[in-house]
């Protein structure tokens, strides 16, 4: 070997040499950046959870300015918010029902084979409606022995009639008018067992007295089929539910009273229902009904609550929560609920002092027919917001948009 590629070949193993050291990172520095990098990736959590107290905190120290004009604009009104009597509430969970008094089960009142089916489940039904047409046996027969005894009757009164005149006239003895008028009354107590007959099958008096077998089952009062097993085709019995009749123009909300608080609530009492289908809403009733029986092993008793239900949003069978008057009475904060708002999942009441307005947070309680008791965050005297607050809300966050 030259000495040129000796050379050469010493200074390809160095530059070699150079780059494998320059490949290989410290392990130390790795895990330095490592951890850089992931403290730069994850959120600061603590930061974010502040940001609705930091946006009511700036909005606070810079107070809210609006003018007369824009007061009046928005609608805002205050008032100063004093402590009032209020009737403690008992909260319990129910179930809506329908009215009891209010429900029928229809069923045929003798045995027959279903011919027509005239409603459908949901229908609204008036007093009298037809809901089926069943052929039956039975209604033929009691039908053809009512004609037969119309019949009989019309032809024995004609015939007493002609004897009364002829025995006036002493034209026949007395003992063919005699029999003459049994024959009569035998005929009419025929004819009365027929009528009884019929209006015990539940024929009606102007129904065709031409023998037809075939009758109505129609609706006991007005209201709404609730459920039908009523099958074209099918054998309908007098014990066997055809359809199920409900006015629910009004509704039971059942529940249960613990043994602890039967004491509290009163036949008569005020209820305010709440349920998960219309959140926004609350149905007013009164408790109607309290049992006088306690459940020995839940140690409960049943109570009812009758809600009025004429535009039919309440469902059967619906989970409701009742708060129910008691006879008890404490002294609480009220506003209404449109004045409390929500600023960054808070709760949030406006207040009006000598710098404008301030937000504030609060904590609630029950609600009361359209208020809602304040816990904390207020003190009797101060001048609060219950209407036009959603305008401060808005001028307030554009204010912090505007300051960021």
């Amino acid at each position: 070997m030259t000495l040129i590629q000796s050379r050469v070949r010493n200074a390809l193993i160095l530059s070699l040499i150079a780059l494998a050291g320059c490949s290989k990172e410290d392990p130390s520095k790795k895990e330095s950046m490592s951890r850089e990098s992931a403290s730069a990736s994850v959120p600061n959590t603590t930061a974010s959870a502040k940001d609705g107290k930091a946006t009511l905190a700036h909005a606070k120290e810079a107070g809210i300015q609006a003018s007369k004009e824009e007061i009046a604009a928005a609608g805002i009104q205050v008032v100063t918010l004093q402590e009032r009597e209020v009737n403690e509430q008992l909260s319990v969970t129910a179930t809506i029902q329908a009215n009891q008094d209010k429900l029928a089960t229809v069923a045929p009142r003798v045995a027959g084979r279903i011919t027509k089916v005239m409603v459908s489940l949901g229908e609204k039904v008036k007093q009298g409606q037809t809901l089926a047409l069943v052929d039956s046996v039975e209604v033929g027969e009691a039908q053809s022995a009512y004609a037969q005894a119309v019949s009989e009757h019309a032809l024995a009164k004609s015939g007493m009639e002609r004897a009364e005149k002829l025995f006036a006239d002493q034209i026949i003895p007395q003992k063919d008018y005699l029999r003459v008028r049994a024959d009569f009354e035998k005929a009419k107590a025929v004819l009365r067992a027929a009528s009884e007959k019929r209006q015990i099958l539940g024929i009606p008096s102007n129904h065709d007295k031409t023998g037809t077998s075939v009758y109505a089952v129609s609706a006991p009062f007005t209201g709404t089929v609730i459920a039908k097993k009523a099958v074209l085709g099918e054998l309908a019995q007098s014990d066997k539910e055809m359809f199920s009749v409900a006015d629910l123009s009004t509704v039971w909300i059942e529940t249960n009273l613990y043994e602890k608080d039967v004491g509290k609530v009163k036949v008569g009492a005020d209820a305010q229902i709440t349920t998960a289908a219309y959140p926004g809403d609350t149905f007013k009733g009164k408790i109607t009904y309290i049992s006088s029986t306690m459940d020995k092993e839940s140690r409960t008793v049943r109570a009812r609550v009758e809600v009025p239900n004429t535009d039919g949003r309440l469902k059967l069978e619906m989970f409701a929560s009742a708060a129910i008057a008691t006879a008890s009475t404490s002294k609480a904060l009220l506003l209404p609920e449109q004045a409390v708002l929500l600023i960054q999942g808070q709760p949030t009441v406006f207040i009006q002092d000598s710098d404008g307005f301030e937000p504030r947070a609060v904590e609630l309680g029950e609600k009361l027919q359209g208020q809602v008791v304040l816990k904390s965050g207020i003190t009797p005297g101060e001048k609060v917001v219950v209407s036009g607050a959603y305008a401060l809300k808005a001028k307030m966050l554009k204010s912090q948009i505007s300051a960021d």
